[in-house]
């Protein structure tokens, strides 16, 4: 069970708990553009599949129909320089990240984080984290011209990293990350406390299905 090299991880849903800040920034881009707030509860069900889709579903809440070009264009705009502000402020970890990335690293695993966030604001969320050093590579949603379900970011990782991907494991929480790890040819690991939509993780069909993080440690240390 332990003979994975690599393991690529998901960040939001995944590692944090990140809704508390994104859902500050989208309430900041609402209130600014003339909305009223969105509650945390539906940006947890908005987050996922980027940026570019957050904003729109939140505009889409918003207004009751589809934002046009102009508007998008300047929401993105609003929620980047809300979320700038805030992103690496307060960070919530899931319970056993931190341990189990730690003992991960102490047992040679190579680690890297693939996510759909943009990548601008990953570097300083690490930092403040205290976790710059512990991933090999980091890319983001913006990183490469496809992102999550495309496998085409997973097996970037293991070109430049030079590891097969049968020999890689992906984690996260959500069915993009499970989608992108079969196209690649990856075993998947499906967390259940994520952002999937308000979706059961299992029902993407995922090699395992954990609801405790430090139960990775069964799966990648274990011989």
């Amino acid at each position: 069970m332990g003979n994975f090299d690599l393991v690529q991880f998901d960040l939001d849903g995944t590692l944090i708990d990140s809704v508390p800040q994104l859902a500050q920034a989208v309430n900041r881009m609402l209130v600014q553009l003339g909305f009223g707030e969105a509650g945390e509860q539906a940006v947890r069900h908005w987050v996922g599949n980027g940026a570019d889709m957050l904003v729109r579903r939140a505009l889409t809440a918003a207004l009751g129909t589809e934002p046009g070009d102009e508007l998008r264009q300047a929401a993105r705009a609003a929620f980047d320089a809300a979320y700038d502000q805030v992103a690496d402020q307060g960070l919530v970890f899931y319970p056993g990240v931190l341990d189990t990335l730690a003992a991960l690293r102490r047992a040679g695993k190579r680690l890297a984080i693939v996510t759909n966030k943009p990548y601008r604001f990953v570097p300083a969320i690490l930092a403040a984290a205290g976790l710059s050093e512990q991933f090999e590579l980091v890319l983001g949603g913006d990183s490469l011209p496809e992102k999550k379900p495309s496998p085409a970011p997973l097996l970037h990782v293991c070109r430049s990293l030079d590891m097969d991907p049968a020999r890689t494991l992906m984690v996260g929480d959500s069915e993009n990350d499970v989608l992108a790890a079969r196209a690649a040819g990856m075993a998947v690991v499906g967390l259940t406390y994520g952002y999937n939509y308000g979706r059961d993780i299992a029902d993407s069909g995922p090699d395992w299905v954990l609801s405790d993080f430090a139960a990775l440690a069964d799966i990648l240390l274990t011989d």
